[in-house]
């Protein structure tokens, strides 16, 4: 007598074999020939992308100037000039941060990116808005986007 278990018996019976098809008329076969086609590849909107890139720029931007995150991070898709600046504004933040301001600890804490909007300007440059929610304000912020050889930088961050 043997002692089978439930994943045992599940296993030691054979799942039946799906009936082979067959083709009736003509149109059936260019039917299942369709089917078996891949998908067609999804273009991607341009415009979404923009305002994914500045979504995740402006959350990592306003990050730098709280001082969670290293500007260095943001190198690759920052304009030199956008990354000195970005450095020279969180370095000024740092140091109002640490004076006696009672509500200069509150700045920058809990970002997050409401809502972003971008406008095409041409066929490389985008320009996009965005609006950052913090503890104890709401802050706009603007930037401009320009197609590089590999791919889309920052060449102007605006953030109010």
């Amino acid at each position: 007598m043997n002692a089978v278990t439930g994943i045992r018996s599940a296993a030691a019976t054979t799942a039946p074999h799906a009936p082979a098809l067959r083709v009736v008329s003509g149109t059936a076969a260019a039917a299942v020939r369709a089917a078996a086609a891949p998908p067609p590849l999804r273009v991607v909107d341009e415009a979404r992308e923009i305002c994914a890139i500045s979504r995740s720029t402006v959350q990592a931007a306003i990050e730098v100037l709280a001082g969670t995150r290293p500007a260095q991070q943001l190198s690759r898709r920052l304009d030199p000039r956008c990354l000195a600046a970005l450095q020279h504004r969180a370095a000024l933040t740092r140091r109002v941060a640490s004076g006696s301001s009672p509500t200069a600890g509150r700045l920058h804490r809990n970002p997050s990116v409401r809502s972003v909007r971008a406008c095409r300007v041409s066929d490389d440059v985008y320009e996009a808005s965005a609006v950052v929610v913090e503890e104890s304000r709401v802050r706009a912020v603007a930037l401009r986007l320009e197609r590089g050889t590999a791919a889309w930088r920052v060449t102007v961050l605006e953030i109010g």
